[in-house]
């Protein structure tokens, strides 16, 4: 039997918020609560401003980590099967060699033609019998030889396959890493500057922050929910309240923005792309004014934030690092789009 190596790539099975959590999960931490939106009022304005835009620049690169990652599953996945099938063809390849070889060597370990033969036969009726036999294995001999061909097209197919899965695949941890770089720079530059700050601008800058909050935490919306999936996930999304924005996380116990509203959605049965801007499309586009409880609230031009809409102008949402799952105000940032899935 022939050779069963495998192409195996060389990441780990492990996907999704793993990949992030361990690596930033300090770093998030250390940023501090920095409010996304304009709603609060902020010491040292240039330096809120500076702060906010590295923040919507860290979240932008960490979709685009979140795209890399999740297509990275799915070529990982690709890849492996990709794998099987060649093991298998190859295995079908060398019993078909083998099958033909028997033949072949049966041939020729008797020196004679088998044709020859059978025509020197003294008994007709024998010859005619070898003769049909004969005529049984050639056929066969061919099909078997035609299968070897079809086979051998096949395997060279899914090899090149394979090999141009392996390199996407490779394409894909290379952007990955890129994005993750992206990310960690802007956050260090967010923390340099809120390290800049004295202790009262950051007292005042936290109190507002506080006070921002507050009077958003009561209330559970002011109508029903479009779905009863849409009931659901807001609820998922309730329960886990306080729980820390990481970049690249999809919960439960930390999340980004999309990684928020696809886990929430997971738990009503509903399977989300990965990144805000697919989620932006996975579903039904509404205006704003029409927002019922468990509606996807897309921000910025770039689609690089997404809330859940949780009723009386108030969204659910995963902010920014050093944040938590939390109210905020619809209006916090510029809608793009509301989608109603």
């Amino acid at each position: 039997m022939g050779s069963h190596r495998r192409l195996a790539p060389s990441l780990g099975p492990d996907r999704g918020s793993a990949v992030a959590v361990g690596l930033l999960t300090a770093a998030a931490a250390a940023l501090g609560s920095v409010p996304v939106g304009p709603a609060a009022a902020a010491p040292h304005g240039d330096t809120r401003a500076e702060v906010d835009r590295l923040h919507q620049e860290a979240e932008k690169a960490t979709e685009a980590y979140n795209k890399a990652d999740e297509r990275i599953g799915l070529l990982r996945t690709r890849a492996r099967d990709l794998q099987d099938r060649v093991a298998r063809r190859q295995q079908r390849v060398n019993g078909l060699r083998e099958s033909l070889g028997s033949v072949a060597g049966a041939q020729y370990r008797s020196g004679t033609d088998p044709f020859l033969a059978l025509l020197f036969s003294r008994d007709p009726a024998d010859y005619l019998d070898r003769a049909a036999a004969l005529d049984r294995i050639g056929a066969h001999q061919a099909g078997v030889l035609k299968d070897l061909r079809r086979t051998l097209r096949n395997l060279s197919q899914e090899r090149a396959e394979a090999t141009r899965v392996l390199a996407e695949l490779e394409r894909n941890r290379e952007a990955a890493a890129a994005h993750k770089r992206t990310v960690e720079r802007k956050l260090a530059e967010a923390r340099r500057l809120l390290g800049s700050l004295s202790p009262e601008e950051r007292e005042a800058h936290d109190a507002a922050s506080r006070a921002r909050r507050d009077g958003l935490l009561p209330g559970t919306g002011d109508g029903p929910a479009a779905s009863a999936r849409a009931a659901a996930a807001l609820a998922a999304a309730r329960s886990v309240l306080g729980r820390p924005y990481v970049w690249g996380a999809n919960g439960p116990s930390s999340f980004d923005c999309s990684g928020l509203t696809q886990w929430a959605y997971a738990q009503a049965g509903v399977r989300l792309p990965r990144t805000s801007q697919e989620q932006r499309n996975a579903g039904r586009r509404i205006p704003l004014s029409q927002a019922r409880p468990g509606d996807l609230v897309v921000y910025r031009s770039d689609a690089g934030h997404v809330a859940m809409y949780a009723g009386n102008g108030r969204v659910i949402h995963a902010p920014h690092p050093g944040a938590r799952v939390r109210y905020d105000p619809v209006d916090m940032m510029p809608v793009s789009s509301v989608t109603r899935i």
